[in-house]
């Protein structure tokens, strides 16, 4: 273990300002898409990667880290962006990300790519696996948290709500869920697919301790972090309310984002709005 393992407080809005233009320029040149879900959570990732998870890039696999498991998968650019800002690799090689014989696949892999706990992209999995570490975890007696982001849209999937009881039932208080709730899924409202309202509620039924807040907001993202665990002998779930394509205007709760590649002047306009915003930053 080393000091880098250790919470590195910085400026976590101008990390998720840099994720957010990583991810970008990530969609833009190896034409992927999904860019609305990377910009939707990167507030939350900007606070994971830059206040909270005791990880150590010069040891990856160091047994005392913090897991994070991206079960959106799909957003998987930020996850990798996420790691090259925490130093785990250089952020020059994002460029490869989505090309042919990249480590960067377009859904989040573990192969080759340190930081990265597991491959995801089936929606519906990485609550079940976050569970399954957290047990292990806490059998073995250590003080390792287990990080799972997920989306609104796959909280349509049964498996979810099996992982959901078995945490409440092995009082999994190292287990902390976020949902995006962004309330767009891939082609259309979340409301309109399958509706999860009383959502909040559904949680707390099922034996979590439950908080929903603005997904944006990074203040009340670092207090959250700083209380987990909620409650002692329940595990946590952060139901954080964001706006799909969050900093670029013409991509916020527009569905379209969820699949399309920003190229040419979209590219190019919603770059210029990054820049604004991080030039207002810096005034």
């Amino acid at each position: 273990m080393s000091d880098a393992s250790l919470p590195n407080i910085v400026d976590t809005e101008a990390f998720a300002l840099r994720l957010r233009k990583h991810a970008l320029r990530m969609a833009q040149s190896g034409g992927g898409s999904h860019i609305g879900s990377a910009l939707s959570m990167a507030d939350i990732m900007g606070v994971l990667y830059g206040r909270v998870l005791r990880v150590d890039p010069k040891d990856p696999k160091w047994p005392g880290r913090d897991r994070f498991i991206l079960s959106k998968g799909h957003a998987g650019a930020g996850v990798y962006a996420s790691l090259a800002e925490r130093g785990f690799f250089p952020a020059e090689l994002l460029s490869q990300h989505y090309k042919n014989g990249s480590i960067f696949s377009g859904h989040v892999s573990h192969k080759g790519v340190p930081g990265v706990e597991f491959s995801t992209g089936s929606l519906g999995h990485g609550l079940g696996i976050g569970a399954g570490m957290a047990t292990q975890l806490k059998r073995l007696g250590g003080g390792q948290r287990v990080f799972v982001v997920m989306s609104d849209g796959e909280c349509d999937e049964g498996s979810n709500w099996e992982a959901i009881m078995f945490a409440a039932h092995y009082k999994l208080d190292n287990l902390i869920a976020v949902v995006d709730y962004n309330k767009l899924q891939s082609l259309a409202p979340v409301s309109e697919t399958m509706n999860l309202e009383p959502f909040a509620d559904k949680w707390r039924a099922f034996g979590w301790s439950v908080h929903q807040v603005d997904g944006h907001d990074h203040g009340v993202l670092h207090d959250l972090f700083d209380r987990i665990p909620f409650e002692t002998g329940k595990p946590s779930v952060i139901l954080a309310d964001t706006v799909k394509g969050k900093g670029i205007s013409f991509m916020e709760n527009q569905v379209l984002w969820h699949y399309r590649s920003p190229q040419g002047a979209e590219f190019d306009a919603a770059m210029a709005e990054l820049d604004a915003l991080e030039a207002a930053a810096n005034a």
